[in-house]
């Protein structure tokens, strides 16, 4: 009777997470907290642990994000980023991935790729190299780039006490594994994609277009974005000072004030850090803090505030509530094989799309079951399942900005342009980081 019940509690779980990932956006936040309600009106289950600190990183951080957007420091680096594209046209397959991947690393979000989406797939086009090449491995680095970025919410979730920061794992760990894997992923996975797929002037469906006048080879438009604010440049220095205060403050924790024989936790240090930080961006870019609030990038990271706050709180509050039983039945399969992890891992980002609400949900449990700190941290990478669907917002976008067609979904959905470049970064990236662990 007692197993039926998890069970039943279980569906109401998933059902739950389904259909706020069918509403999108804070939907899924929402159906999160429909979740907990009737977890503990209707089964009478304690409420679980609120991923308050996350949450709180999260608002730092992509409010920092936003006062740069406003400020134009985002359109300045797309243009700094397509004045080195457009010098090394016929390198686009490899440059762009990592240009993209780079821009989510230090801004903790892979929707810096967004502007520059169409200046990639133009430049191809313009080489005559298949767009798709290029945007499917640009789209997946960027979402890479946010696992090991010092100011992402997944990393921060990570280092949060509740998670690893408590189990030794330090910002240098995580950069030390992290970056080469990542390195080495995108190089593997560019140079796969560089053989994929038919050469452009040989594409039927871009053959097509040209034929019925919807393409010319004179329309190609790789112009940069253009920013109206001769000061962008140092908001951009300003945001930057913030990301390297956070490497160095988790690197060296004995930079950071103690308090009763302890360094101050990482998680109030990124948020004060980065809180700070917002009011010199908007200083020394003179920009409207107004217009911070109406960019694309607060929304998101609101959205995800929001996601997080609903899922993480209502899985805390099924596992806590069956603790014993679910470890009793599981426990010993990931104790002995602990790579098995990143089955559920990989389930659950695609369900979640957030990969920072797949950390604060899985990792305790992953802990409890006696998965090693440091191979949840290898396992990093895999939080970026949600490639697997092409209904990714990045993924859209490079759909929508490929105007060759090249970039698409398969007759069956799941083939789609992305799912090879994204695994081939996540088992090559896990691979990497197993190696660096295990020899250092």
């Amino acid at each position: 009777m007692e197993t039926l019940l998890i069970l039943v509690q279980l569906v109401v779980v998933l059902a739950m997470i389904f259909i706020g990932a069918r509403v999108g956006g804070i939907g899924l936040g929402i159906y999160g907290m429909v979740g907990v309600f009737i977890l503990v009106f209707g089964f009478g289950l304690e409420p679980g642990a609120i991923p308050i600190d996350v949450m709180l990183i999260i608002v730092s951080v992509i409010t920092a994000s936003a006062a740069l957007q406003a400020a134009g420091g985002l359109d300045y680096m797309v243009n700094v980023a397509a004045r080195l594209l457009k010098k090394h046209p016929s390198r686009i397959t490899f440059l762009a991935p990592f240009v993209t991947w780079l821009f989510s690393h230090w801004a903790g979000t892979a929707h810096t790729c967004y502007a520059l989406l169409p200046i990639i797939s133009e430049i191809a086009r313009k080489e005559k190299v298949r767009p798709e090449r290029p945007l499917s491995v640009a789209t997946v680095a960027a979402s890479l780039g946010c696992t090991g970025s010092p100011v992402s919410a997944a990393t921060a979730a990570i280092l949060s006490e509740e998670l690893l920061g408590d189990k030794g794992i330090t910002m240098t760990d995580i950069l030390v594994i992290t970056i080469p894997a990542s390195i080495i992923a995108i190089l593997v996975a560019s140079l796969v994609q560089n053989y994929v797929g038919k050469p452009l002037d040989k594409d039927p469906e871009y053959l097509r277009r040209i034929q019925e006048g919807l393409l010319s080879d004179d329309d190609v438009d790789t112009d940069e974005t253009t920013t109206g604010n001769p000061r962008a440049k140092w908001a951009v220095v300003a945001f930057l000072l913030g990301v390297v205060m956070v490497v160095l403050f988790g690197i060296f924790p004995e930079l950071r004030p103690a308090f009763n024989g302890n360094a101050l936790n990482m998680s109030t240090t990124i948020e004060i850090i980065m809180m700070s930080i917002d009011a010199l961006i908007l200083l020394v870019g003179k920009a409207d803090v107004r217009e911070a609030m109406k960019g694309n990038v607060f929304a998101s990271g609101m959205n995800a505030m929001v996601s997080i706050f609903g899922i993480a709180w209502m899985g805390s509050t099924f596992f806590e509530g069956h603790h014993e039983k679910i470890l009793g039945s599981v426990e010993g399969v990931f104790t002995s094989y602990p790579l098995l992890f990143a089955i559920p891992l990989f389930l659950f980002s695609i369900m979640l799309f957030s990969q920072a609400a797949t950390v604060k949900t899985l990792y305790p449990v992953g802990l409890a079951m006696g998965v090693p700190p440091m191979v949840l941290l290898v396992l990093f990478p895999v939080v970026n399942g949600y490639f697997f669907l092409p209904n990714y917002p990045t993924e859209v976008a490079a759909i929508g900005f490929d105007r060759t067609g090249t970039t698409g979904i398969g007759k069956y959905v799941v083939n789609h342009s992305f799912q090879l470049s994204g695994w081939i970064t996540t088992i090559v990236s896990i691979g990497v980081g197993y190696l660096i662990m295990t020899l250092l």
